[in-house]
């Protein structure tokens, strides 16, 4: 990500599972099976791309005399390049009307994949650069001083977390991001010899519980050792380690209870709308 601008190559998914042209249509069945994908590249010895095999291809071609991939593959692949802009690479699934695009390095050997899924991700999260450069410039205005931003790993243990508690079913998706290599980078403020953790306390604690030795970040160097607000909160509170943060697992996070809400209240409506109808 720079100047706060999303690269396909932040959000695609980096662990490709791509079949050769020589692949057995059985097997391809099997596979999707297996993954619980519907659609793969399809590639040559040199690892480039040739085509790309579907459901869409099993399901509506005939191939019953047709043994391999490269009989019944669409050879015509629409790909993009991890340096293309997510909203460029947006526009062009929208316009072709197809819900992934291989990602290629200038080689032409495959790198990735981004789906429908990885875009509207992309969407959702679009306020992560936006929260950093807000509080890269609180610190500077507050404090009068000038900053460094770095995109880097740093050691989850590291961490000085400053939430005091994370809800179950969020850290559950964040488990499943980390191991897809989906989540998004956290916030992190570097103060003296202290890394502290500003946003992204879900993500973290995965990273944590997975056993991750690093976690991706945007650091915000304030190249003097300050005592910063919430680290005194977070004193006041005993949260020192990911230990002391409270995982609350008898509730939903506060935005999927909204939206499970308001689905039931729009169904109780529903219900009473035919009883209603009914009677009359």
């Amino acid at each position: 990500m720079r100047n706060g601008k999303s690269f396909v190559r932040d959000y695609m998914t980096k662990d490709v599972i791509s079949v050769k042209s020589d692949t057995l249509n059985e097997e391809i069945i099997a596979i999707m099976k297996e993954t619980g994908h519907d659609g793969f590249p399809v590639l040559n010895k040199k690892n480039k791309i040739v085509g790309i095999i579907t459901a869409f291809d099993l399901l509506l071609k005939e191939w019953a005399d047709k043994d391999y991939v490269k009989d019944i593959m669409s050879p015509d692949v629409v790909v993009a390049e991890e340096d293309m802009a997510i909203s460029d690479a947006s526009r062009v699934m929208f316009r072709q009307g197809i819900s992934r695009l291989p990602v290629v390095g200038r080689n032409g050997k495959i790198k990735g994949i981004i789906t429908n899924t990885d875009m509207i991700r992309s969407h959702i999260e679009r306020s992560t650069p936006t929260k950093v450069n807000y509080f890269k410039k609180t610190l500077e205005q507050l404090y009068g001083i000038k900053t460094d931003l770095k995109r880097k790993k740093i050691k989850t243990l590291d961490l000085r977390p400053t939430q005091d508690k994370v809800y179950a079913d969020e850290l559950q998706g964040r488990v499943y991001e980390l191991k897809k290599g989906l989540a998004e980078p956290t916030i992190v403020v570097k103060t003296g010899d202290r890394w502290i953790l500003v946003d992204g306390h879900h993500r973290a604690v995965a990273a944590a519980k997975l056993g991750c030795d690093e976690i991706d970040s945007y650091v915000i160097d304030l190249k003097k050792d300050l005592e910063l607000g919430m680290e005194r909160t977070a004193d006041n509170n005993g949260i020192y380690t990911f230990d002391d943060i409270e995982i609350i697992d008898d509730a939903q996070h506060p935005l999927i209870a909204i939206t499970e809400s308001i689905k039931k209240s729009r169904a109780k409506k529903y219900q009473n709308k035919i009883k209603q109808e009914k009677s009359e």
